[in-house]
């Protein structure tokens, strides 16, 4: 035992023989703790403390031996000068011998704390604060905050009567978390911090003041909710790549426990602050507990899980703008699963829909499963359409291979208990969100845009019997062609005066295009020429009919295709005049409407004025004599004939103003035929002729049964013979028109 602790055993009441550092420490207390600690006295015992380290430790346990007294004898002003002298202590000394006198700092600060005392707690809290911004030389192997982390929870959970004492006390104990987190974070011998133990702790606390935000006045650090969601994202900012687990789960327990889902006011802009707050690198951490916190809720309410779909909604949406991992298949994948669930749930139980006595309960989750539905393919849609291309690509083929075609193996989506009703619905929202994916998609190629395994599926669903999956393959389809934004200009379905006003965008085809148009060209037109005689077909069908042409024209077409887009108007035309499957009367003016509006589009395109002053005629007599074969009058007049006979009496009428370019015939006219064929009088020569002759009839019967029943192949070798021949007579009718 040294000489000082002899002195003091022997002689402890005796002043003058006390040790010198308790001399010291006695003297800073004034007779009256109004007064303050004494300034001057502190100043001495500053600087034996710096001068002599090794007494650090015995200082701040006799500090702490009298800050105890005090408190258990409540003269809370002396505590306050003993914290206060504490404070001064610890930021003037920096050395190994710390260490000692900050275990013993730590020590008065949890008596501080564990005091029911709303003054002393946050006293307690301020000094914690002050220690935590202190940068040690060397790292403590040994210290734990174990306790801080849960006494600091408990305080931002005040529950005090007097809203203002509760708010200090919350606000002390925010403050304090953020202490240890700045304290604990960036050593890596506090790795512990980050355990499930404390971050079950912490998180809570923070999202709890931020979601009870009754002192919205309060301005800055004052403010509970305000403070907590600072402390929040700093802690986020410093979570590492393996800690982003321990992270995100308590906030999804939080919400919870706490019924935050439903509604999501408070979940949605949590998640949207987490997105903000972390690594962009780790954003894909954050999606995969979502994706599997809706794994876990797959029978929770509709509400609640369309409340979390939200979640993700916001959580994609912000990490498509970065980096997004591996996770890209695997958010849709999710995503298509919850979606069939949600059509299971609202169709699957039959036996229970057809319960009266629960009628209007079924009607109610349907509106509810409805919701969820909605909000899946908003985020199939919104995640898609702000991927790259490549992976956007990507991505289409996988939501092509998940819609159910009938007639194909669909081995994801089991379509058998959700029959022809829930199918369906699968294949519009899917479609949809093909859609959604598909807008402001710039391939550089078509092969890139269309590829085989994406382009057949889309085109069997062509086919259905269903005027709109029909619509929305169309849809599909005008996103993927257009690259160039024309779509809106071309919206509707009408006879455009002038194209060129339109100021249409286009650039010349490439090699890339014009292979895939030699390969793939005659499947598009097949598809729309079956399209076009669909009898459930409706206005907006024609309208994006002819768009689709349109399109095409714009985009892909050099001569080769343009003359085979005038011979599938042609055949269209044909179709609708000979009427052999007896289609009803709207549908068949809606063909010759459409054939009539898209070669006056392309007629202007090619800008050959004897092309464009024939259909300019044939536009014109149809105007006087027959209106209903124009868009203007079958579509938005609503006038639709009722005389299932009167286009078949009037054939020879309607055979000579429909558009037709004979491509069959072997030689072409000289000029005085061809000014013949355009006057008035070779018009009104053509109306007045009655009847059809019985060989015209047979020959229009062939070319239909041809296109209708070839084998492709014989269809495209036949296409390609005449192809050179039509091309030589459209050179020398440009070459007339130039001379």
């Amino acid at each position: 035992m040294d000489s000082e602790n002899a002195d003091a055993g022997v002689c402890g009441c005796c002043g003058p023989l006390r040790p010198r550092y308790k001399r010291l420490v006695d003297n800073i207390f004034p007779e009256d703790p109004k007064d303050g600690l004494v300034k001057s006295d502190m100043e001495k015992l500053t600087f034996y403390a710096v001068s002599a380290p090794e007494k650090l430790d015995r200082i701040g346990a006799y500090l702490a031996e009298r800050l105890s007294r005090d408190v258990v004898r409540h003269r809370y002003g002396y505590v306050v000068i003993a914290m206060e002298a504490l404070d001064q202590l610890l930021m003037a000394c920096h050395s190994q011998s710390i260490k000692p006198f900050v275990e013993s700092f730590l020590h008065m600060v949890a008596k501080l704390l564990e005091s029911r005392e709303p003054d002393l707690q946050v006293l307690g809290t301020n000094s914690f604060v002050k220690f935590a911004n202190i940068e040690e030389d060397t790292p403590s192997y040994h210290r734990r905050y174990d306790f801080f982390v849960s006494q600091f929870s408990a305080m931002c959970h005040s529950t005090h009567e007097d809203p203002e004492t509760r708010s200090r006390i919350r606000v002390a104990g925010i403050k304090g978390l953020q202490g240890v987190v700045r304290k604990t974070v960036n050593d890596e011998l506090q790795a512990i911090i980050w355990e499930p133990q404390h971050m079950d702790k912490l998180i809570p606390s923070m999202l709890f003041n931020m979601q009870d935000n009754e002192d919205s006045e309060r301005a800055g650090e004052e403010n509970p909710a305000s403070l907590a969601e600072s402390c929040f994202r700093e802690l986020l900012g410093r979570a590492a790549y393996g800690n982003m687990n321990n992270a995100v789960h308590p906030v999804l327990v939080h919400l919870d426990n706490h019924r935050l889902w439903d509604p999501n006011d408070f979940a949605v802009p949590c998640f949207r602050i987490i997105m903000y707050s972390i690594q962009a690198q780790h954003s894909h951490h954050v999606i995969q507990q979502v994706l599997s916190h809706l794994d876990t809720h797959s029978k929770n309410t509709p509400r609640v899980r369309a409340g979390i779909v939200q979640v993700l909604l916001e959580t994609v949406a912000i990490a498509a703008k970065g980096s997004i991992g591996p996770t890209v298949l695997e958010v849709f994948n999710t995503l298509l699963k919850h979606l069939r669930m949600s059509v299971d749930f609202e169709l699957g139980d039959g036996s229970r829909r057809n319960s009266a006595s629960s009628h209007s309960s079924t009607r109610t989750k349907e509106s509810e499963e409805r919701i969820v539905q909605n909000a899946i393919i908003q985020t199939i849609g919104f995640f898609g359409g702000n991927l790259p291309d490549y992976q956007r690509a990507e991505v289409m083929m996988f939501i092509m291979g998940k819609v159910p075609v009938y007639g194909t193996p669909c081995h994801t989506l089991d379509t058998v208990k959700i029959g022809h009703q829930g199918t369906k619905r699968i294949q519009t929202m899917l479609l949809s969100s093909l859609i959604m994916v598909t807008s402001e998609f710039k391939c550089k190629t078509m092969c890139a845009g269309l590829p085989v395994a994406f382009l057949e599926p889309l085109c069997s669903i062509s086919l259905m019997e269903d005027s709109e999956l029909r619509q929305l393959v169309l849809e599909i389809l005008h996103n993927i062609i257009d690259r160039h934004d024309n779509r809106a200009k071309l919206r509707g379905i009408r006879i455009i005066p002038n194209v060129a006003a339109l100021k249409i965008k286009r650039e010349k085809i490439s090699k890339q295009d014009v292979v895939f148009m030699k390969k793939h060209g005659q499947q598009l037109y097949r598809h729309i020429y079956l399209g076009c005689k669909e009898e459930d077909n409706v206005q907006k069908n024609f309208e994006l009919l002819f768009t689709a042409l349109a399109l095409i024209t714009i985009e892909l077409a050099n001569e080769e295709v343009m003359i085979d887009l005038m011979r599938l108007s042609i055949a269209l035309q044909e179709m609708a005049l000979a009427n052999e499957e007896n289609m009803p009367m709207f549908i068949r003016c809606g063909i010759m409407a459409l054939v009539a509006a898209y070669l006056n589009f392309l007629s202007q395109m090619i800008a050959n004025p004897p092309f464009c002053q024939h259909v300019s005629k044939v536009i014109e007599m149809r105007n006087l004599d027959a209106p209903y074969l124009l868009p203007e009058h079958i579509f938005r007049e609503k006038c639709v004939p009722t005389d299932e006979d009167r286009l078949p009496r009037r054939k020879s009428f309607v055979d000579t103003i429909s558009l037709q370019v004979d491509i069959l015939s072997n030689s072409l006219p000289d000029q005085s035929q061809l000014a013949e064929e355009i006057t008035f009088e070779t018009l009104k020569k053509a109306i007045d002729t009655t009847g059809l002759e019985e060989q015209e009839r047979e020959r229009r019967r062939q070319v239909m049964e041809k296109f209708q029943k070839a084998p492709f192949e014989e269809i495209a070798a036949h296409c390609e013979s005449k192809a050179n021949m039509l091309h030589d007579r459209l050179a020398q009718i440009f070459e007339l028109t130039i001379r």
